[in-house]
């Protein structure tokens, strides 16, 4: 089953014409899971056609305006939508009490379920995926997350349709790595299985650089982080707790990641994004500059 990731907002603090603010989406199997809520998500999700009531959890990063904004707007739109699933909602520490100020601030009418969590390490897990946090430098509490699928043992239909296996009882075996015995004959399991692999996903937006992110996002397909600066404002890059492209791109060869994804495009750049990209190619040579609406499938 494929992991889809769906680039809403790719900008940084201030949107661009082609830009909105921070907003990711990843939908895997019943899974519609949001990370980052910029001010204009729901909309975005309107313009990519997409259907915000399939929702089923919100990973904030941090409470900058420009990645939360969009948050009361969504779940007005989801209580007046009949939404009646229970939204999870995850963030790091001082969410619980700043997301109950942000209802009471717009007056929100709750329709259905939020359960809100300060999350850090492995917070969420099923026998398909589990989820991470791990925090980051941005001044404020903040995370980064990362979104693992689990590897597992898929039967090959092409070896049972060979030997003339049916569908039965026999298969929940075989996909729990035990042989069976089928016609009065015995197979390994070893000989009709294979096993699929572990698939990662990391988003690692606003933080300056830090020893936790390489051992954090280490392997991921697919590398979603921020690069707000080119290296020679690395500088103001620090100042402000923010990465350059070097530095992201430094960190996914260090991490040995599949692609790196740079997000967080400060309108500076909307002209020429091959500063940001070439300076980044040089040290890692899957770098991408994803536009609004994108997407990507692993």
């Amino acid at each position: 089953m494929e992991i889809k990731i769906i680039f809403l907002g790719t900008s940084d603090a201030i949107p661009s014409a082609k830009r909105n603010h921070p907003a990711f989406l990843i939908i895997y199997q019943g899974e519609n899971i949001l990370v980052d809520c910029g001010e204009g998500t729901q909309r975005q999700f309107r313009k990519a056609g997409l259907n915000p009531g399939k929702l089923t959890r919100i990973l904030i990063t941090h409470w900058h305006a420009d990645h939360i904004l969009g948050i009361p707007g969504l779940l007005k739109t989801l209580a007046l939508s009949g939404y009646n699933k229970t939204l999870h909602i995850y963030g790091p520490r001082g969410t619980g009490f700043l997301m109950r100020a942000l209802l009471k601030l717009f007056a929100f009418n709750k329709t259905f379920p939020i359960e809100i969590q300060e999350v850090s390490g492995k917070f969420f897990e099923n026998k398909d995926f589990y989820l991470e946090a791990e925090t980051m430098h941005h001044g404020i509490p903040c995370n980064a997350y990362s979104f693992v699928k689990k590897g597992q043992i898929k039967i090959d239909k092409h070896k049972l349709k060979i030997h003339k296996i049916r569908e039965g009882p026999h298969l929940k075996r075989l996909k729990s790595g035990k042989n069976i015995a089928y016609n009065g004959k015995k197979y390994l399991a070893k000989n009709l299985t294979y096993m699929e692999n572990s698939r990662k996903v990391s988003f690692v937006l606003d933080t300056s650089v830090n020893e936790k992110i390489v051992k954090f996002v280490k392997n991921s397909d697919v590398f979603v982080c921020e690069s707000s600066y080119i290296d020679e404002l690395r500088d103001l890059a620090k100042r402000h707790h923010h990465l350059t492209a070097t530095q992201a791109a430094q960190t996914s060869k260090n991490a040995k990641v599949g692609k790196l994804f740079l997000i967080h495009i400060s309108q500076r750049y909307e002209k020429n994004l091959g500063k940001i990209l070439n300076e980044a190619k040089k040290i890692f040579r899957n770098s991408f500059i994803p536009q609004d609406f994108d997407s990507v499938g692993i």
